[in-house]
């Protein structure tokens, strides 16, 4: 298998629940797509799985993924651990995560990691505008 990919990912919510916001980033050579979503009413947790989810789902063939994260949730997960809650995400990522190779790099939240913090600044991006859009009246969003 030679198609090597990097993916960093990162979930946030303002309030736990609250408006959310994840981004997952791809690179694989000199390639890299950027992937931002959110939700209105939501948690960190499933923020941090679903930011996982889409960039699993994003790659169109069997790929030696190292999933880059922050997130001790999410390395657990990955690693075959229990979730008691979030079961429909799970199973969505254990079900894209066998069409890989996959490996988990935890690495320190907020610690200079150049592409963890970028991970985390798309992430937060939406969550905040997904704020201001229930603010604003606009929501849900």
């Amino acid at each position: 298998m030679s198609n090597q990919v990097l993916l960093y990912t990162d979930g946030s919510c303002l309030g736990n629940p609250g408006p959310g916001g994840w981004s997952a980033i791809l690179q694989c050579g000199e390639h890299e797509k950027e992937l931002v979503g959110g939700a209105d009413h939501t948690t960190n947790n499933r923020m941090e799985l679903t930011a996982v989810l889409e960039g699993l789902k994003a790659l169109t063939r069997r790929c030696q993924v190292t999933v880059v994260t922050d997130s001790q949730y999410v390395t657990t997960i990955l690693n075959g651990g229990k979730a008691k809650a979030n079961q429909d995400l799970v199973q969505q990522v254990r079900v894209q995560a066998r069409r890989h190779e996959i490996t988990v790099q935890q690495v320190r939240g907020h610690s200079g990691h150049e592409m963890n913090e970028l991970a985390d600044q798309l992430a937060f991006t939406e969550a905040n505008h997904r704020k201001q859009m229930i603010a604003a009246g606009w929501g849900p969003y």
